[in-house]
């Protein structure tokens, strides 16, 4: 049997693409467009380097810190991502895995299994929404997800609905039926190891949003329920300042890229923030969370939690966005990538990696913390940085 341990997210990434139906392996591809923002937040990090020294180095090193409330282990979150036919436990694996090695797990309101079953297993759940549906029915999944144990609320705003790709978007079915097996079977019949998986546990994969549910009703698809979401006018700041408002607990607003809007998420009290382009999902152009972080965290100071999401794949990639103001990051495709190759212990193994990286670049930059990271130790090219907003 090979073996089942990886050493990088890119080996993660090449598993999960010998191993995955393409039109289940092209869902998880990020991008919009003609892919320039998706790009980019891997390019960026390239850009960056260290400023190493030699000696007198640190011989522990420790990176444990807190975001909205919790204590974890290391400055990373799993970030919520939508509906997922990677595994068939899909985010209670994730769960599972985050809640072994330490850190929060971000719940998406499109994810494929729910609030409850993914609480009971990650005492620091963090529940994601949108801004869909009517305030009644934005109140109703929030009590559901407080009742269930989320410890803060995620509001992800940065969506433009862009879904046309210049490289083809895959074909995903409303529901697993009859006529979606006739004409996914040519891609699924080549990848039997991903067709054993889900038939050992007796089920197909599940494109329902459970936490989408409304009492007394079905789930509905995840397509039902991405058309409500679409058909929802637009928030306003004060929408969301009324959804924080509601919560009452830790919040973050997940989705800034520029100044003025950072400032505007201190103005509505949130605990948190992340700068974020939705994994290149978004606006297409929109440069690298990386490049817009340090004018945002200058801006903010320690007002609100600063965050980064977006092109983590390393633990020096880690290091760098806490040096350039990030209290902690979030990932998503790095850990489905490991979900992927190998279920909950995927996910696992993707964590210590980043875990990995992250104490080498400490002791190769003279760090007993994550918490001494500075500028100075990131080199960072001339027009590197693109500070929005600030005019």
């Amino acid at each position: 049997m090979a073996n089942e341990w990886f050493e990088t997210v890119a080996e993660a990434q090449r598993r999960a693409k010998a191993y995955l139906p393409k039109s289940v392996y092209g869902a998880l591809i990020a991008g919009s467009e003609k892919g320039l923002s998706s790009a980019d937040n891997l390019a960026s990090f390239d850009q960056l380097g260290f400023a190493p020294h030699i000696a007198g180095l640190a011989n522990t090193r420790t990176m444990n810190t807190s975001v909205m409330g919790q204590e974890i282990s290391m400055p990373v979150l799993i970030s919520p991502t939508g509906v997922q036919a990677v595994h068939p436990e899909g985010e209670v694996a994730i769960a599972r895995a985050a809640q072994n090695r330490g850190i929060p797990m971000g719940l998406s309101s499109f994810a494929s299994k729910s609030v409850e079953d993914v609480a009971a297993a990650n005492d620091k759940t963090f529940f994601q929404m949108y801004w869909c549906g009517d305030k009644d029915t934005l109140v109703q999944r929030m009590e559901r997800a407080r009742a269930a144990g989320a410890k803060g609320l995620i509001v992800t705003l940065d969506w433009s609905f862009s879904n046309g790709r210049d490289w083809g978007s895959p074909w995903i079915p409303e529901k697993i039926d009859i006529k979606a097996m006739v004409k996914l079977a040519p891609e699924v019949i080549v990848k039997p190891s991903w067709l054993w998986t889900f038939a050992k546990t007796g089920r197909i994969p599940d494109l329902t949003a459970p936490n989408m549910q409304k009492p007394g009703e079905k789930a509905p698809t995840f397509f039902g329920a991405y058309y409500e979401w679409m058909q929802t006018p637009l928030p306003t700041w004060e929408d969301i300042a009324w959804l924080r408002q509601q919560w009452g607990g830790p919040f973050m607003v997940k989705g800034v890229s520029r100044v003025d809007d950072a400032k505007r998420v201190v103005d509505l009290g949130a605990t948190a923030l992340s700068v974020s382009n939705h994994g290149g999902n978004n606006l297409d152009g929109t440069p690298a969370p990386i490049r817009a972080l340090p004018a945002v965290a200058d801006a903010v100071g320690s007002q609100v939690e600063v965050l980064l999401d977006g092109g983590i794949r390393r633990g020096s990639d880690v290091v760098k966005a806490l040096a350039l103001g990030a209290r902690a990051v979030m990932i998503g495709r790095a850990y489905l990538w490991g979900l992927a190759a190998n279920g909950q212990a995927g996910v696992e193994n993707v964590l210590d990696v980043l875990r990995g990286g992250i104490d080498s670049s400490l002791m190769g930059l003279g760090k007993a913390s994550t918490s001494e990271l500075t500028r100075d130790d990131v080199v960072a090219p001339e027009g590197f940085f693109k500070p929005l907003g600030t005019r």
